[in-house]
């Protein structure tokens, strides 16, 4: 079973690939109208997440970004001292 690891979470995506792949397209693309009622910006972060489990692109990024947040929360938290 497929599971994407973040901030130190793991959790697991159920389903065959291409099915995630439509899954996280269609989470994004429900995003970019996040001004609607329902369909918010919430979805973009889910849809990259789902999307990284099976496209290594996206994965990467997804990772870069999320070794930036941990730095920046470090000099954040060195700053504060």
């Amino acid at each position: 079973m497929a599971a994407v690891r973040f901030g130190g979470k793991r959790v697991h995506v159920p389903g065959p690939p291409l099915l995630r792949i439509v899954v996280g397209i269609l989470l994004i693309l429900g995003g970019t109208v996040g001004f609607l009622p329902i369909l918010g910006f919430w979805m973009l972060p889910l849809g990259v997440l789902v999307l990284s489990v099976d496209l290594h692109p996206v994965r990467r990024m997804r990772r870069r970004i999320e070794v930036w947040w941990g730095r920046r929360r470090q000099r954040k938290r060195r700053e504060r001292r």
